[in-house]
């Protein structure tokens, strides 16, 4: 039997890279985004309740969930635009709520699925001038992990990947098809040995 995967936040980069690592394998993948940049994808604002259901009714319950949406406001704290930190945090971490929660509620009576959530440096390091990245990223942490103690008994495997590093092609990045494949073979742990989280970085970046 076919398995199926629905990439939220489709992109040229990661998604797009894990988009053709899933299918190569035999897996049906949907894909999704805020403003779709192909006929194929999914439109679908993750911080929207009603999108996300919607988005959810119409490719049922994947076997894979990646959640990979993005977005950050810089700059100095007392400059921060208050509504632009607001967007940070519904995007980084509240979307991975919403389409989490929706994924699980079809998972949970199976038994089974997986729900990979792409953190970054800020999940684990809060750098200057970036706060609001590093109170969205470390909230979808959390989220992983709340949700790895919750979930994983109960058969549905959490995935968290701090993505330690610029992505991309050349010296120095990390390279989106080399990030996919660890995915795949996250997804592919026997559930005797089920991680919840996975580290990621360029032979060259700093601890």
């Amino acid at each position: 039997m076919s398995q199926s995967a629905l990439i939220v936040g489709a992109g040229s980069g990661l998604s797009a890279s894990l988009a053709r690592l899933l299918e190569a394998g035999g897996v049906r993948v949907a894909l999704a985004a805020r403003t779709p940049g192909k006929p194929n994808t999914i439109r679908c604002d993750a911080t929207d309740r009603g999108q996300v259901e919607a988005m959810f009714d119409q490719v049922g319950a994947p076997d894979l969930v990646v959640y990979n949406p993005s977005y950050r406001v810089r700059g100095p704290f007392v400059e921060l635009d208050a509504a632009e930190v607001q967007k940070t945090l519904q995007v980084t971490a509240y979307g991975g709520f919403l389409v989490a929660q929706a994924a699980v509620r079809r998972m949970l009576p199976r038994g089974s699925g997986a729900i990979f959530f792409t953190g970054a440096s800020a999940s684990v390091k809060g750098y200057p001038q970036s706060a609001p990245f590093a109170m969205g990223k470390f909230a979808l942490r959390g989220l992983a992990q709340s949700l790895a103690r919750e979930l994983q008994p109960q058969g549905i495997h959490i995935g968290h990947f701090v993505i330690d590093g610029g992505i991309g092609k050349g010296e120095g990045k990390l390279d989106p098809d080399e990030i996919a494949r660890s995915y795949l073979h996250f997804w592919r742990q026997h559930k005797s040995a089920w991680s919840w989280e996975l580290e990621l970085r360029p032979w060259v970046e700093k601890f």
